[in-house]
């Protein structure tokens, strides 16, 4: 169908405008596409006829101008849809939320429709997308590999064309991670800019909502419905932006034979982007980054993951996924002394990073150091996932914002990936400057 190949927000606007086809017939259309990819474990709940009905009922008096009228979505099911259950990937942990959370109300009054809950890695507590008993998630591209974590279902939706974009969230690279191994677009606002009301907490002074589309004006589009401030939301932040010349950005990077890449097709990948960079690239000391990554799993942080779903893993053991529970139970023994001494050691490494932007507007960095195969992982749970967030973890705890952009193929035919990263608030003049590096036109907002 017209408008569908590839599935863009930005294409099926047109196909609607066109009057080439109607909601209606896309979401048909969807339906029975997904129903041909089941072996790739992307659900955990689907939307009936029914409900889809309801959610069509709900377009008509909108604006047929919305910027998301009648574009399908899908939802990370650890986010809440109302009248729809909300597992987090773990059946004991089920609950049926009356209300959906900020971000998807504010899609869904932009005309966006759902249509279901996707997999995950339960309770967003890892980067492989295989943690889950609803099945471990194919990569969209070769099904032998993983799909990348913790919002595996959404990443694979997308680039199967199962719906015009996802959202799932991102607390260690969870949003980021996925979109490089399916190649697609992978965007985690600045922390607070999208609200958190609605969603179940991971880290919950790290967490963010993220969006996976096809192409970074699309990423634009769901950000400018979904993004504000949220009273509500203990978590919200009014976020005073910044700007930067995105069309003469000053580009950091590491030097990648530097670098721990355990897979010398990415290396090579790496080193080709920054070479084709818009202007002579900056080179970037690592070691603050790295060592605020290893923060996150080697540090209080694993405190605040245990406080988010500790009560529920000590009286559901059995319930949770034994990787999950073993990786979360730690958190339980860290002291208040073992937190207060991370967050100043935390302090100490902002404040280096602050310096270092000051030289640079945006940090171009791979987004994984390799790929594994569902085998890998199966046999190296842990050593696999520690290894994926080389690049990701410090993102949040260092306050940055980050776009992750497709970047080429591996000589296989594997996606690779590279990841933008800039200060807080700078969110939009990244985007303009990925748009630029994809070849997409920037918004009117860049100079």
């Amino acid at each position: 169908m017209a408008g569908l190949e590839p599935l863009t927000i930005a294409g099926l606007r047109r196909t609607y405008a066109a009057g080439a086809t109607e909601p209606r017939a896309a979401l048909a259309t969807l339906v029975a596409r997904a129903d041909r990819h089941q072996d790739y474990a992307a659900w955990i709940h689907r939307l009936d006829e029914s409900a889809l009905d309801s959610h069509l009922a709900r377009l008509a008096p909108v604006d047929p101008a919305a910027p998301l009228r009648g574009i399908p979505f899908v939802i990370k099911d650890n986010i809440d849809l109302a009248g729809t259950p909300t597992t987090a990937a773990c059946p004991a942990y089920t609950y049926m939320p009356k209300h959906s959370a900020t971000v998807v109300a504010r899609l869904l009054a932009a005309g966006a429709i759902p249509l279901g809950k996707t997999n995950m890695d339960q309770f967003a507590t890892g980067l492989v997308g295989t943690r889950s008993p609803y099945g471990a998630t194919r990569n969209a591209v070769n099904p032998n590999y993983i799909a990348g974590g913790s919002s595996s279902g959404s990443a694979v939706a997308v680039r199967l064309g199962l719906a015009a974009f996802a959202l799932g969230t991102d607390t260690a690279g969870s949003g980021r991670v996925p979109a490089a191994f399916n190649g697609i677009v992978g965007f985690k606002p600045t922390r607070g800019w999208w609200s958190l009301r609605g969603v179940v907490p991971a880290c919950r002074t790290l967490d963010c909502v993220s969006v996976f589309t096809r192409t970074v004006a699309d990423a634009r589009t769901v950000a400018e419905v979904v993004g504000g401030f949220d009273a509500n939301d203990p978590f919200s932040r009014r976020i005073p932006f910044k700007s930067f010349d995105a069309a003469d950005a000053r580009f950091g990077f590491a030097p990648p034979e530097k670098l721990p890449f355990d897979n010398d097709a990415y290396r090579d990948l790496y080193a080709a982007f920054v070479a084709k960079l818009p202007s002579p690239p900056r080179r970037v000391d690592l070691r603050p980054f790295d060592a605020a990554g290893h923060l996150l799993y080697q540090g209080p942080w694993l405190a605040e993951r245990y406080a988010a779903v500790g009560d529920f893993l000590a009286a559901n053991p059995n319930a949770v996924h034994p990787v999950t529970r073993a990786v979360i139970a730690r958190g339980k023994t860290i002291s208040a002394v073992e937190c207060f001494r991370g967050a100043y050691r935390l302090a100490e490494l902002k404040r280096e990073v602050e310096a270092l932007f000051d030289a640079i507007d945006i940090l171009a960095l791979p987004t994984a150091p390799t790929i594994y195969t569902l085998a890998d992982v199966e046999r190296a749970p842990f050593e696999t996932n520690a290894r994926l967030g080389t690049f990701t973890n410090f993102v949040n705890l260092l306050d940055l914002c980050a776009i992750a952009i497709p970047a080429g193929e591996t000589p296989s035919g594997l996606p690779f990936g590279v990841t933008l990263l800039a200060a807080a608030g700078r969110d939009h003049a990244l985007l303009d400057a990925a748009a630029l590096l994809r070849g997409e036109q920037p918004s009117a907002r860049c100079s």
